[in-house]
């Protein structure tokens, strides 16, 4: 195995991952060499437990909810009492209540903000508590590594999925804080945007399918690029946002500015605005604004399926 590539001797701590996205992330670092702690709310994190150890590997459950901050402090102290040490974080729980804006709870959208963007902040302190420590203690950087889980949905603005666009949106915003502010304990933060037929999903993507091979959609396909994302070859990779699923993986580039408008004195008025803004929009398509529907020319799903 090549050295920069081995995640042995390392600690990985990963949410949700009982099932789907996160049992395949778990498995893989597993597989990589790392100590993994397993989180879930219920006894699935035990039975992945249970697969790491007959592979092989060392793992132990911690279940609660990623949403409750004390779970952090928790999960932290797991990794450390456990194997020594927390070099990984993966932050995938997360919970779907779709509704149309108009049909949204004020419960849908506390549900889904509460599990996502609330579970990976909680997360995200605890390990960043941990890891300026250690840097300190150390005289110098320190292993560090973050994956967050987004969605192509905080580019799209799904319709049905208001809470979960805008909780995906802010794990974005949490990902660039995070690798800027902890940049100088060593540690690397980005985020994924994944696609995987899991149970939470299975609606979305319809019946697997990939003739001879992996399904296309198969969550362990993501699995083997959280694998590399947390490895020691990923050193110079921080702050970044990729699309991830079947045989492709794409590095999304920062937004950037497509016209500026400026007041002629030096300020505005609304008669000026409207002179120069209103016929700039006249015959703009109505699916050309901030949303980056172009991404969805990834989709190849069904023409590629190969691993």
């Amino acid at each position: 195995m090549n050295a920069d590539l081995t995640l042995a001797g390392r600690t990985a701590i990963v949410t949700g991952a009982g099932a789907g996205l996160g049992r395949s992330e778990a498995l893989a670092l597993a597989a990589r060499g790392a100590n993994v702690v397993v989180n879930d709310m219920g006894p699935a994190a035990a039975g992945v437990v249970t697969e790491i150890e007959a592979a092989g590997g060392r793992a132990v459950a911690v279940t609660g909810d990623v949403g409750d901050w004390s779970l952090g402090d928790t999960l932290v102290s797991a990794a450390v009492d456990t194997f020594g040490s927390l070099d990984i974080l993966v932050n995938n729980a997360g919970v779907l209540r779709d509704r149309m804006l108009f049909n949204l709870s004020e419960s849908d959208w506390d549900d889904v903000l509460h599990v996502h963007l609330k579970g990976h902040a909680s997360l995200s302190r605890a390990a960043a508590v941990h890891w300026r420590a250690a840097s300190k203690a150390a005289g110098g950087p320190v292993y560090g590594r973050v994956i967050n889980t987004a969605s192509e949905a905080f580019l799209f603005g799904s319709a049905g999925q208001p809470n979960y666009s805008a909780a995906k949106a802010g794990i974005v915003a949490l990902t660039l804080s995070t690798a800027q502010g902890l940049a100088r304990y060593g540690v690397r933060a980005n985020a994924i945007c994944p696609r995987a037929r899991t149970a939470m999903t299975e609606a979305s993507f319809g019946e697997a399918g990939s003739p001879g091979g992996l399904d296309v959609m198969a969550p362990e396909r993501v699995g083997t690029f959280v694998g590399y994302l947390a490895s020691p070859a990923s050193a110079k990779i921080s702050g970044q946002v990729f699309v991830v699923y079947g045989d492709m993986v794409a590095l999304l580039a920062a937004p950037t500015v497509e016209q500026k408008f400026t007041a002629a004195d030096g300020i505005f008025s609304v008669e000026e605005l409207g002179a120069q803004l209103t016929p700039y929009f006249e015959d703009r398509d109505a699916h050309r604004t901030y949303a980056a529907y172009s991404v969805a020319a990834l989709d190849t799903t069904g023409v590629t399926a190969t691993m």
